[in-house]
């Protein structure tokens, strides 16, 4: 696939067969503003002829080998297993519910969905399995990574991690709800949150997915730095756009032998 500026391409160090990208609110589509022209997600408010159009136009733009296996995505910890099977595009009432997916199925594209939330790519360095994961604060603090870890099935020591186009810490301001949920199961996390106001800090979602990551047993995890919310021209923020906010994607495949 040819580079191109309306995508954002991971930079980490993975075999040639696994493929991965992230889509941007340029992207090419259809979605009229406030959504537009980019928007992935079928629960966003805006037209879903509109939106199932984008999907259809990213498969042709990017020369997916099937249309993403999109999931219902509730700020949980369930991982689907993806198999390559026969039969219909996943729609709407086919999307299973969980907030990760894995799989070792070439041609089997996974998709997750995010607008502020960090989305997570994983693979393993031989090239035999893949997962994404959707990692919200209330997926992170009750475990999504690890749960997505552990279906991968393999040694966590060899595996590759990429974070996603997320809020950033400066923008992302949350109350002690959000820093005790991950304080109750690691103390160090404290050291992701600064104090802002009474009652209130601001919340490093990149450095606390690290932190899992490492004791999770993934020490190779690349990407992170991006903020959504300050950069409107090329990421949907639901914080910062509310009920106009679309929603963007994050998909990687194993691509098959040829």
């Amino acid at each position: 696939m040819a580079e191109r500026r309306d995508w954002l391409r991971p930079d980490w160090p993975v075999p040639a067969r696994v493929r991965a990208v992230a889509t941007l609110r340029c992207s090419p589509g259809g979605s009229a503003l406030p959504f537009g022209p980019c928007n992935l997600g079928i629960r966003s408010g805006d037209d879903l002829d509109r939106v199932a159009g984008n999907r259809a136009a990213l498969v042709a733009a990017l020369g997916l080998p099937s249309p993403p296996v999109w999931l219902q995505q509730v700020h949980g910890t369930g991982v689907h297993v993806a198999k390559a099977a026969p039969g219909p595009a996943h729609g709407p009432e086919r999307e299973p519910v969980a907030d990760a997916a894995v799989t070792r199925d070439p041609g089997v594209v996974l998709a997750v969905l995010s607008a502020d939330c960090l989305p997570v790519l994983l693979a393993d360095r031989a090239g035999t399995v893949v997962a994404a994961a959707h990692a919200g604060w209330r997926g992170l603090a009750a475990g999504v990574l690890e749960n997505t870890v552990a279906a991968m099935a393999c040694d966590p020591a060899h595996l590759v991690a990429w974070l996603g186009p997320a809020i950033g810490a400066r923008n992302y301001e949350v109350d002690a709800t959000v820093r005790d949920a991950f304080l109750a199961v690691d103390a160090g996390a404290a050291s992701a949150f600064q104090a802002t106001r009474p009652g209130h800090w601001t919340c490093d979602l990149y450095a606390l997915a690290r932190r899992r990551l490492a004791a999770a047993g993934i020490a190779s995890v690349h990407g992170g730095g991006l903020c959504t919310y300050a950069d409107p021209v090329r990421f949907h923020s639901f914080r910062r756009d509310g009920a106009g906010s679309g929603r963007q994607a994050s998909l990687v495949w194993l691509a098959g032998p040829g």
